[in-house]
């Protein structure tokens, strides 16, 4: 379906839109489509390279204007949140990943990173999982990994994808650094990942004051096989969340537990060590709000490089934790990294 994403409701064009199929696809359907060579591919969702939208006629880019996008909404799974929203039409995707309570349009820097990405023939994805907007106290890190296998997945098989960057926003992170240890069907096309704000939910969340009480009381739960069940709504004001994810968000060496300043070298080895495999950047915001006052951001920002094998490390000063304060900054780092390494810098995944 070709038409624009946009964060106003009055924010409309005339529009051409054509339905386009998408299903989850299967690891086997991946690895015979690789054997067999993928091209003339079947279910290619196509769409105009730099198209000109009908309503201005004269603009050709991924952003027609502030908050509104020119691109492809599809479908990559088989859930009614499985959905994704591609500009530019390439070959090499960076697949933006949010954080808890997350969704389309999630940081200000997207926007025009999607027409720095245009200009270097990349494509910008932005997508929906189960973990979304509210979603994310139901659901988990395995979960999050599956949905970003489907996504992957579906670039692949049905838009002939050549490799993908992840970028990674607070929470999304987690998210990446999980998936890449799971070595799913698709994780080897993943060219390159990117963290930007990777802190520690744990230690925030330590600075509120029922957060002792919560960790014991979801503790308890899961002891009692309870852990799939809602904590009290004093949790998590934001959203319902399970025993389970609330102990994995807010508890030592939790799943979640990846960027915590307390963890030894040895433990953050274990967390991130693998992804030395994958050309990593880690952008860190030098004034996020969500890190305490006590955390030596200089020096955990080295530390997690090290564990992640020697990542490139980029300080925002003064940069808040979603960069809106750094929208110029962020991009360029971004973009720098995609042109100095990508595609002809990496391996090709299928080979």
């Amino acid at each position: 379906m070709n038409l624009s994403l946009s964060s106003s409701a009055s924010s409309s064009a005339s529009l051409t839109s054509s339905s386009s199929s998408s299903s989850s696809s299967s690891t086997g359907s991946w690895l015979s489509g690789i054997v067999r060579g993928r091209s003339d591919r079947p279910g290619t969702v196509k769409m105009a390279s730099n198209s000109v939208g009908s309503g201005s006629g004269d603009f050709a880019g991924p952003v027609v204007r502030k908050n509104q996008y020119r691109g492809v909404l599809f479908k990559y799974g088989s859930k009614p949140m499985q959905v994704a929203f591609k500009t530019g039409d390439y070959k090499q995707q960076v697949i933006f990943i949010g954080g808890l309570t997350d969704g389309f349009l999630a940081t200000e820097y997207l926007e025009p990173l999607a027409i720095a990405l245009d200009r270097e023939k990349w494509s910008l994805v932005q997508f929906l999982m189960s973990s979304s907007y509210s979603g994310f106290g139901i659901s988990s890190l395995q979960q999050d990994a599956m949905e970003v296998d489907q996504l992957i997945s579906h670039l692949i098989n049905k838009e002939d994808s050549e490799g993908v960057v992840l970028l990674g926003h607070s929470t999304g992170c987690q998210d990446i650094v999980h998936y890449m240890g799971t070595n799913a069907a698709c994780s080897r096309a993943v060219r390159a990942a990117i963290l930007q704000a990777p802190v520690s939910d744990r230690e925030y969340r330590a600075t509120l004051p029922e957060t002792a009480g919560m960790i014991d009381l979801a503790s308890s739960m899961i002891r009692e096989g309870r852990g799939s069940e809602l904590m009290p709504r004093e949790a998590d004001p934001t959203a319902p969340i399970t025993a389970i994810r609330y102990h994995s968000l807010c508890s030592y060496m939790g799943d979640d537990d990846m960027f915590s300043s307390d963890l030894s070298d040895d433990q953050l080895r274990t967390r991130l060590g693998h992804m030395s495999n994958t050309p990593c950047q880690v952008i860190f915001s030098m004034a996020d709000e969500y890190v305490p006052d006590y955390v030596d951001k200089k020096a955990l920002v080295e530390r997690l490089c090290k564990a992640m094998g020697g990542a490139e490390k980029v300080e925002v000063e003064y940069g808040n934790h979603s960069l809106s304060n750094r929208v110029d900054e962020a991009v360029k780092a971004i973009i720098d990294f995609v042109k100095r390494d990508g595609p002809k810098g990496w391996d090709d995944p299928w080979n």
